[in-house]
This record gives structure tokens, sequence and C-alpha cells, in this order.
């Protein structure tokens, strides 16, 4: 019995010990097999796992004792691996009751836990598999110092989470979202405006700017000052934003005006000079004086800040004394005639008069001359009453009680208008020239290194459809003997419906009409001194169609109130114009009125710029004279009245929002010609590709539409402007 016993005993731990071996070569095998997909901490595991006897494998014999042990490993890797397929996954090794009878590899006479639970089967392969320990979790990354003080860390964290998530509600441009990111970003999100919780002196030239916007033209709502009194991380960073908004709006609004010229009308271009957040950051953060680099992006010209200086005046807080006119007899200049002398009466108030009006020379003359009778006209028909030059009762009352709040209103339109002007009106290579055209005073004058050179009077647009145009364009070359290619507007709406009642008027006014194969009409005066144009024409390509030019018509630059024509300009004295123009691009060719004149004749001739001029067409019903009084002329195309009434009531629209008018129409319609009228090339000339007015005039193409400026949306508006 106790052989058996040992017998049994014996098999049992044979039979343990083949198992052991199948078991520990399916594992091996199962590493080589797993290496390429699973990690070392993944092998380990699942070599720990004890693999179940294969079901419907029957139990080793003795005969099966007896086999070579040496067969090969990888027969047997083989077997196992398609017997152990069939099972099911074994459980999860935390799960596992690890026995040392489950993993020895050979007998061990009962070996301790301890010590069997540190005998790992992947162990048998080393050659082929090495599990490696678990992965530990990646270290966080070890956060740079800041630069921020302690004391202004929290409202960093606040300013980066707003900005970060929040920004669009402060700020709704987005080159202003872009210019905080990037800003605050370089700074580790530190506020600009505090420090410890204190306004920085930059924070406090900015809002001083802010508060006094007004003495600007500005209006200080537009610009809300934030409450820097709480002490909380998230009310110091919403007030930071909130500053650094506003300072954005008065940049922008200083820079290029409250409203965008195009809600004033269709009939005004000029060029964008928008404001960069990035710049005005890095510029009013860094100054010495934060209030001074603000301010500094309000209009640099002597005439806009002279109007400032009025403002503040008008608004009693100039430090000049009132001056009252008397009561007393009506007073009136009679120039000499035919028949009687010059008529000049003498009164003590002229002295007063002439203060008041701010005529400096002869300030103690009591004498109502030629030039107080100008001046009382002047004063008369800014004050749109009856240019008389008769200083009667109701004439010194409005000079001694004006209309203050609207001469107010209309400094403050002046002083928008011009923020639309380029910030340099010449040209930098010609000692910074430039033309400016002023068409409530109908003057024009030539500037140069910023001085008066020349002045003349002009005759300017009528009111409403032939109005001039408000622009800034560059004057490339001069006409002398220039041909008149009549607009299309005047072809189709005077000239044309003209032939109807008189198939011969064209031809006794020395026009030419030529019909194109496609119908369209063409109608040109040819050079000579009845030419509407005059001898001498003045081009800078526009997309009105208007330029500046003589006039065989001179006497009406007699008149006070000069607005007669269909939108072109027409010069006093063209050949003293082209002279000085002239002289300026080309100093060393000596050019005079008489050399200009001695080029009138029948054909054509081009002087081409070497280096264009501006030229600025500007609207001032409010200036200052080279006297220093301030001037006020009548507004003979109600642009005041348009924009006073657009800045008083519309506050909280987007008046920067660009308006789209629809462009000028060169089209040319096919017309029938009624009997007898002369046509000059007898339906032979240009075909409906032929050049359009815009050609004939320029000699260049059709100017496309300019684009919309960059960040200001387009709003749909039709309107038609014909020359």
């Amino acid at each position: 019995m106790r052989d058996c016993l040992n017998h049994r005993v014996g098999f049992d731990r044979v039979l343990m010990t083949v198992a052991a071996t199948f078991l520990t070569v399916s594992a091996s095998s199962a590493l080589a097999q797993d290496q390429a997909r699973s990690s070392a901490a993944e092998l380990a595991i699942e070599a720990a796992i004890p693999r179940p006897e294969p079901a419907n494998v029957p139990p080793p014999t003795a005969a099966d004792i007896k086999l070579d042990t040496t067969a090969t490993v990888q027969d047997s890797t083989k077997d196992v691996a398609r017997d152990s397929a069939r099972v099911n996954v074994a459980p999860t090794a935390d799960k596992v009751e690890t026995k040392p009878s489950d993993v020895a590899t050979t007998p061990a006479p009962e070996a301790p836990k301890s010590e069997t639970a540190k005998t790992e089967p992947a162990k048998a392969d080393t050659a082929t598999a090495t599990p490696a320990a678990p992965a530990a979790p990646a270290a966080e990354p070890v956060k740079a110092a800041s630069n921020v003080p302690t004391a202004d860390q929290p409202v960093a964290d606040k300013l980066k989470d707003i900005i970060g998530a929040k920004t669009s509600r402060h700020f709704d441009r987005k080159n202003e979202r872009a210019a905080i990111e990037k800003f605050y970003g370089a700074r580790d999100f530190a506020p600009v405006w505090t420090q410890g919780g204190n306004l920085t002196a930059a924070a406090k030239g900015v809002i001083a700017r802010l508060k006094d916007a007004a003495s600007d033209g500005l209006n200080p709502a537009d610009y809300p000052v934030p409450n820097f009194a709480a002490t909380t991380p998230d009310a110091l960073a919403d007030a930071e934003l909130k500053l650094t908004a506003s300072m954005f709006d008065y940049a922008r609004h200083a820079q290029s005006g409250r409203m965008h010229w195009s809600q004033a009308g269709g009939d005004i271009l000029y060029p964008e000079h928008p404001v960069d957040p990035g710049e005005v950051l890095a510029k009013v953060t860094t100054a010495a004086d934060a209030s001074a680099a603000l301010e500094s992006y309000n209009p640099p010209h002597k005439l806009y800040k002279e109007l400032k200086a009025k403002l503040a005046e008008l608004r009693g807080q100039g430090s000049g004394p009132v001056i009252e006119i008397a009561d007393g007899p009506a007073l009136k200049y009679t120039p000499a005639g035919k028949k009687q002398a010059e008529i000049v009466v003498d009164d003590p108030r002229v002295p007063q008069l002439r203060a008041k009006l701010g005529l400096a020379e002869n300030a103690s003359d009591t004498r109502y001359d030629a030039a107080v009778a100008e001046a009382v006209r002047k004063f008369q028909s800014s004050a749109e009453m009856k240019p008389t030059g008769i200083l009667d009762d109701k004439t010194v009352k409005a000079l001694n009680t004006p209309k203050r709040d609207k001469q107010i209103d209309v400094v403050l339109v002046n002083m928008e208008r011009w923020r639309w002007l380029p910030r340099d009106l010449g040209a930098p290579a010609l000692g910074d020239a430039y033309v400016i055209l002023n068409i409530p005073d109908f003057t024009l004058k030539v500037m140069q290194r910023g001085q008066q050179v020349w002045t003349t009077r002009v005759v300017t647009g009528k009111p409403g459809k032939h109005a001039t145009p408000l622009l800034t364009e560059t004057m490339k070359y001069i006409t002398v003997n220039p041909t008149w290619n009549v607009p299309p507007s005047i072809v189709y709406n005077e000239y044309l419906p003209a032939l109807q009642q008189d198939p011969t008027v064209l031809q006794r006014m020395g026009l030419r009409l030529e019909q194109n194969r496609d119908g369209s009409v063409h109608i040109s005066q040819p050079p000579g001194e009845a030419n509407a144009l005059g001898r001498v024409r003045f081009n800078f390509p526009n997309k009105f169609l208007v330029y500046q030019h003589d006039t065989p018509d001179k006497h009406l630059f007699a008149k006070e109130e000069r607005a007669f024509s269909h939108g072109c300009m027409r010069v006093q004295n063209p050949d003293q114009y082209a002279s000085v123009l002239l002289n300026i691009v080309m100093p060393n060719e000596k050019y005079t009125p008489e050399r200009i004149r001695s080029m009138y004749g029948k054909s054509e001739i081009d002087l081409k710029f070497p280096t264009p001029i501006p030229v600025n067409i500007t609207y001032q019903t409010a200036f200052v004279d080279e006297a220093g009084k301030l001037q006020f002329r009548k507004d003979v195309y109600g642009r005041d009245a348009v924009m006073i009434n657009v800045l008083k009531n519309n506050r909280g629209k987007d008046l920067e929002a660009v308006v789209a008018h629809s462009q000028p129409s060169y089209s040319r319609p096919a017309t029938t010609l009624p009997s007898g009228v002369a046509v000059a090339n007898n339906g032979g000339g240009f075909g409906s590709s032929g050049p359009n007015f815009f050609e004939r005039l320029f000699g260049a193409p059709t100017p496309a539409a300019p684009p919309a400026p960059v960040g200001r949306r387009p709003q749909q508006q039709q309107r038609v402007f014909t020359r």
C-alpha cells in the first residue's frame, strides 16, 4: 500500500512537471507573438496567468512519460498555442491566486510563498523578451517663472481667462482682439493700467484725454472711463480692458472720424487711414506723456488746430474781450461808377466793427470802406442773411448775439471733415506741395513748405446733382488747348433734348456730334478761344469725371457766390496757375504765364508732371483766416445740416460703417437722332467697345470701384452721380 502511494505521488509529480513544461513553453510563445502589439507591463501580467488545461485533450498516461523529452520547443509550442486558442481568456492578474505548484518549472520542496511569488514565468525566456516595469506617470511640466509682480498676479490670471475666452465682450473688432491677445500675452497678462491696484501714470494720462475729448470735437460719452476703485481681481481686470477699449475708440475716431465719409453722401472719396490697435497700445503705454500720445491721433493740420482753439472760445473758454457794436444809422459803401464817385461814410463804430470782423489792417480807421463792407457781406452770408454789405440794425443784432450753439455745431462738423483728409496733404518730394480748394469759400490755394504760394477765385458746381465732389487725387498733367468732351449727363439730359427742338443748335455752338456704330452719341468741342474749357485744363483723373479748367465766362468770378458749373472747377487765372504748378514740378524749366499763353492755338499740348501734385477738394464752412479770425461760409450744398443731423440723432448706431453707393455710369445708350442733325462721322465712329467718356477725357481705363476698407461693414444705398 505504501509503495502504491509512493508510486502515485511520483506519478503526480511527473505529471505536474510535464504540465508546467507545457505552460512554460506556451507562455514563452505567447510572449514572442504579442511582443509587437503589447507593452511590457501587459506581457508580464499575461505570463503570470496560469493557462487552463485544454478541455478536449485526454490526461497524459505513463506511456506519454516515456516519450523523448528532447522534442523541439517549436513543435510543442505549436500544439499548445493551437489548443490554448480554444479556451476563454484568463481572468485578470489581480484576481488570480498564484500557488507555488502552478508556476514552478522544477520540483521544489515546499518553497515558501514569499519566495515562490518572486518567480516569474517570463524569466524563462529572457533572451527573447525582457518585460519592463510599468511606466511611471508623466511628470507635470515645470511652470516658467512669471515676470508679473506678486501683487498683480491675481489680476493677470483674470485677464488671461477673459482674453482667452471672453475678449469679444469688450472688443468687437477682429484686429483689436488680435492686438489685445498679442500685447497682454507678451507681458504674461500683467495689467498695464494698474500696479498693485493703483493707477499707473499712463492710465492717468489716458483717462485725462478721454474726459477732455470734447475739446477735440469728440463726445466724451463715447469713451466711458471705468471705475478702478474696486479692488477685486475680477473688477480690476474688467476695468483694465474697458479702458483699453475706450482708448481704441478714441484713437480711431480722432484719426478717421466718428462717421465714415460715405455716410454723408455718395460724392465723397478720400483715402482710408485706419489706426493699428497694436501700434496704439505700444505708443501710448510707452510714451512719457500718454495723454499727448493719444491726442496725437487727431489731425496735425494747422487749420484743424486753429478750429480747435476757436471751439474753446465759442464755448466760453477763450480770454478775448467781448466786442459790442452800438446801434446807429445804417452804413453803406458805394463804389465808384461811371457817373459818380466812390462814397465812403465815416462812423465811430467802425473800429469796433473792424475788430469784430477780424480786420487787423487800419484797425483804428473810422471809414466804412470797401474792405469793411466786404467783411460785412461775408458775415451776412455765413449767417444766412442777404449779403448786401450794409450794416443795418439786423446785421448789428446778429453780430452782437451770434447763434453760438449753431456755430459750435458748424465748427464740430468741419473738424470732423478734417479727419477724413490724408494726414500728409502734400508730396514730400516737392516740399510738401499741394493744391487745396475750399468749395464754400470759392477759393483755390497752392501750398508748399507750409506756406501759401498762390491763390485764386474759382467757380464750383451748382447745388444738387451738379455739386462738386469732395476728393483727394493727384494732378498728373496739364493740357493746353483742350478738347471739351461733353459729359454724358450733359449730352443726354441737355443737348439731345435741345436737338429735338432745334437740329442745328450744336452746329451753331461749334460742337461736333459723332454717332458710333452701336448707336451711342459723343459730343465734343475742338480747341479754341470759344471752347467751354478755355485754354487750359488741369487733369487729376477721378471717378467723378471732374477737373479744373479755364473758362470764357470770366464775369462769373466777380460774384460773391460762384456755384454755377456742372461739377468741374473753373479757375480765374489759369495761365498763372499753370506756371506756378509747373515751376514746382519742373523748377529748371522756368515756366511763366507768358510762356503758357504762347502755347495757345488749335492743337492739344500735354505738359506732364514728373511728380504728381496732390489735389484736395474740401468743404470748409468754418475756418480761421490769415488774420486769426474765425470765418463762416454759407452751407451751399447742405452738407453741414446732413452731418449735424447724423451725429446728433444716430448715436448708438455704427456710423463708421461704409455706405456702398452705386458708381458713376459711363454707358452710352443708343439714340435716334432727329432729321437735319449734322453728324460728323455719319455712323463711322467707334463701336460698342470704343472709348467711354472717362477714356476720352483722361486717356486711361475706367478706374475700378474702391474696395470697402478692412474692418468696416458696407451698407447698401443706391445713389448715382454723373457728370
